[in-house]
């Protein structure tokens, strides 16, 4: 008679003697294979006598720290929410490796309750922030004034006379009294922004203002962190040591 079914965070009590918390622990830590595959979930179901329940090597019953994950959104998909949210396009395919010695593994729970402190029109590519970090959230929402963006814009039309000043300056484009920016040509099409506290339809009524017609819009920057290399779906954890 075989032995019934049981939680597979009772099978790691049975098998390390630990406490039903640091058996949790271990599991949601990625740490606990079962027939040779990782499970991270403690409520998964095991048969004793049919299944091996084992830990990775140098595993640790240690508590998940909130991650801050750094991607390359598309155009087309939704920053958060929505029927395509940016947040389901995250796997261990689409991750890239950050430069840390040894690189963070990925978990599942890494992908739960992200907050986008800092969305991007759907239209729109580039960084976008997702983050589990309460200090994160509180610097890039209450401080989001403070933080310089940095954006490039491919272009269609001819730029009015003075248009590149009124830019600089800051102009009224409808009805929003739109801030004083860095801009400049980074060719014939496309256009540089760096300002604080912009968005891409302020952006895009930027360029209306002075005869231009925003085709795409992509962010890179967000105060000291930039994307990088990333490609469109691409995403990195960001260090915790990087701040914004």
């Amino acid at each position: 008679m075989t032995n019934p079914s049981i939680r597979l965070a009772k099978a790691v009590v049975a098998l390390t003697g630990c406490s039903r918390r640091e058996a949790e622990l271990y599991i949601e830590g990625g740490w606990v294979t079962v027939d040779g595959r990782i499970v991270e979930e403690p409520q998964f179901m095991v048969e004793p006598d049919a299944m091996t329940v084992a830990l990775l090597p140098d595993a640790a019953p240690a508590p998940i720290e909130p991650v801050t994950i750094i991607m390359h959104k598309p155009p087309g998909i939704d920053a958060d929410g929505g029927e395509q949210p940016a947040w389901r396009r995250l796997s261990a395919d689409t991750r890239v490796t950050e430069h840390t010695d040894p690189p963070m593994r990925v978990l599942r729970r890494h992908f739960v309750r992200l907050d986008v402190p800092m969305p991007l029109a759907v239209h729109a590519s580039g960084l976008l922030v997702l983050t589990q970090d309460y200090g994160v959230r509180r610097r890039l929402t209450e401080d989001a004034k403070l933080i310089e963006q940095e954006y490039v814009v491919d272009v269609s039309g001819t730029i009015a006379e003075g248009g590149l000043d009124r830019l600089n300056l800051g102009i009224t484009a409808n009805g929003w009294k739109l801030p004083g920016c860095k801009v400049s040509w980074q060719s014939e099409q496309r256009l540089r922004f760096a300002a604080k506290d912009i968005r891409a339809a302020q952006i895009e009524s930027m360029c209306q203002s002075v005869g231009l017609t925003a085709t795409t819009i992509r962010r890179l920057r967000i105060g000291q962190v930039a994307m990088g290399k990333l490609q469109p779906g691409q995403w990195r954890y960001l260090p915790g040591f990087k701040r914004f």
